[in-house]
């Protein structure tokens, strides 16, 4: 069977809502390179209107959130929906709960579904910024240069990573729980181990030390939240990493049959799948 019949065959679906895809820090929307891969291809076969939020890339939560919510507003005068769906990865999940809960735009959200969201925060980053603040500022700033030349209006990377504490990310939750009406579900993944992916072999084995079983940046414990589907696993020796999550490779995990994922884009097949069976 070839690549077109096999994806072909995937059950379509008829979503009242059109879908906004929020990416995850360190990257922009783009439309070459994507940074969802064959991700709104696939969605878009299975009968998904598909947008993008287009928002910093290392701006802070704040910032971030406020883009998204005028670029919701665009959205939903062009498309003449009523709501939105909204399908997003890592830190993307906190923006989206910010501009949900803080900035009260709930009335223009049906569902909020997160890939690896860090919505716990990180132990590992916990440990990592015991270093002298100075040089984490210094460091940050030097990301904020290169993210501004990469087209970052507004880049914050210092604000940005700081949200990723566990107190902060406590304090997040407090601010920002989940609002009522809207349907919330979440994803987590692990790689098998450091050579799982190369863009991960050296975050995997620092985060394992902290935290165990990771994607190379997130344990599970982090990322889960309502409506928690598990944890995603590959049916190879490699695992899926932060970098599998948005098909970074454009292409299946793995040709192996059994337990375990073989092509990310099932994930988010099954997510929409699900968002059908609520009626949104």
């Amino acid at each position: 069977m070839n690549k077109e019949k096999e994806e072909g065959n995937r059950d379509s679906v008829n979503l009242n809502y059109p879908i906004l895809l929020v990416h995850g820090m360190g990257f922009r929307d783009r439309k070459h390179p994507n940074y969802w891969g064959r991700i709104p291809g696939e969605l878009e076969r299975m009968g998904c209107k598909v947008y993008y939020g287009n928002q910093d890339a290392n701006g802070s939560i704040e910032t971030n959130a406020r883009i998204l919510e005028r670029r919701i507003d665009e959205i939903i005068k062009e498309s003449g929906a009523e709501k939105l769906n909204v399908i997003a990865h890592s830190k993307g999940g906190l923006e989206i709960r910010y501009v949900i809960s803080t900035l009260k735009a709930g009335d223009r959200i049906a569902s909020v579904t997160t890939m690896n969201t860090p919505h716990h925060g990180s132990l590992t980053v916990d440990a990592l910024l015991r270093v002298p603040d100075v040089l984490i500022r210094g460091g940050c700033k030097c990301v904020d240069l290169w993210m501004r030349l990469l087209g970052d209006r507004t880049p914050d990377t210092y604000s940005a990573i700081q949200m990723f504490r566990t107190t902060e990310a406590e304090r997040f939750n407090q601010e920002n729980p989940d609002v009522e009406g809207i349907y919330y579900q979440s994803y987590a993944f692990v790689m098998k181990h450091a050579f799982s992916d190369i863009f991960m072999c050296w975050t995997y084995p620092v985060v394992y030390y902290f935290e165990g079983d990771n994607d190379g940046l997130l344990p599970p414990r982090a990322t889960e939240w309502t409506n928690f589907k598990g944890v995603f696993r590959g049916n190879s020796g490699r695992g899926i990493s932060h970098c599998d999550e948005i098909d970074l490779r454009r292409h299946r995990l793995t040709r192996r049959k059994g337990e375990g994922l073989s092509d990310i884009i099932e994930v988010y097949a099954d997510a929409v799948k699900e968002l059908e069976r609520q009626g949104l």
